[in-house]
């Protein structure tokens, strides 16, 4: 009886969603980390630049992000015009905050030659700060765009700038952030999982540890990831990321089978966002994340450049 009220509950819940979003003219944007009843509701699902180059493209007036503050807050210098909402206001993201503007500005004081770049996993402050950003699917391409005789530095995550510096083979000096989601996964655990499912794939992000990315058949982007999975033969698969990215996997490969390389790989952050805070953020429009002009007009200079090369 609770199951049947609990799902015409959800069911309300998601009509009236829809019409509000229509009322409002909004699009709802959804990363694959949010929980599966968010992405259903969602107009696009994927990856932060992704999403928040979906919501450019459109003629939505409001962009509601399901997902962390740095990825609103880059739709709003992709879509200055539009209003962003995040339904939870409290959803941070710890490597962002593991990089503060302040310390970025210090460390490139005493670097004054380098060449900055971001992953967009990071604020729009230190976006602002930066030559270049990237993301996971295109860092290595964005580290070779850049002269040999340049030494980068690369914030805010370690683990992917140890993976760009060994396949672009660039001189590359890391940040001492990290992804607590990602960094958690283990070797042992990963060792295990491959004993465990000998005749599965080990698809992890670039996120991961070192010794872990080595044990690893592919290692990608939460898009390439899903991209890879859906179209290669194999049958099964270990999933070294965040555990949302299950839902789309399994979702759009019923005859596939999916294994998390660590039952721990979750992100709290990412599972802030009800459907009740949907409903609630476009009634109410809230919570509305803007970026000071001057922080958007750099950023974009670093976005753009990244664009131009991928």
């Amino acid at each position: 009886m609770n199951n049947i009220v609990n799902s015409l509950q959800k069911n309300n819940l998601v009509k009236e969603i829809l019409a509000w979003k229509k009322r409002r003219d909004a699009v709802i944007l959804a990363h694959v980390y949010q929980p599966g009843e968010i992405q259903d509701i969602a107009d696009f699902t994927g990856d932060s630049l992704f999403l928040s180059q979906q919501a450019a493209k459109t003629q939505a007036k409001i962009i509601l992000f399901c997902g962390v503050q740095f990825m609103a807050e880059t739709a709003s210098i992709l879509s200055p015009k539009k209003i962003v909402l995040l339904p939870e206001i409290n959803a941070g993201c710890p490597l962002a905050d593991m990089a503060p503007a302040e310390k970025v500005k210090s460390k490139i004081k005493e670097l004054p030659e380098v060449v900055v770049v971001s992953y967009v996993n990071s604020s729009a402050a230190v976006k602002s700060l930066s030559d270049y950003c990237c993301t996971s699917a295109n860092a290595v391409q964005i580290a070779q765009a850049i002269s040999a005789e340049k030494d980068i530095l690369f914030l805010p995550d370690m683990n992917l700038a140890n993976y760009v510096a060994r396949e672009a083979k660039r001189k590359i000096i890391p940040w001492s952030g990290f992804c607590p989601t990602h960094h958690l996964l283990t070797k042992e655990e990963v060792v295990k999982m491959k004993k465990l499912h000998p005749q599965a794939l080990l698809l992890v992000h670039p996120e991961c540890r070192p010794e872990v990315c080595d044990l690893a058949d592919y290692i990608g982007s939460t898009r390439g990831i899903i991209n890879f999975a859906s179209n290669n033969q194999v049958k099964e698969f270990i999933i070294g990321t965040e555990l949302g990215i299950l839902y789309p996997l399994k979702k759009n490969n019923p005859n596939k089978i999916f294994f998390s390389a660590s039952n721990n790989m979750i992100c709290p952050n990412m599972k802030l966002i009800t459907l009740e805070k949907v409903l609630y953020s476009l009634q109410n429009m809230v919570f509305q994340i803007t970026v000071p002009e001057e922080i958007s007009r750099k950023s974009l200079i670093a976005l753009n450049r990244m664009i131009e090369i991928t």
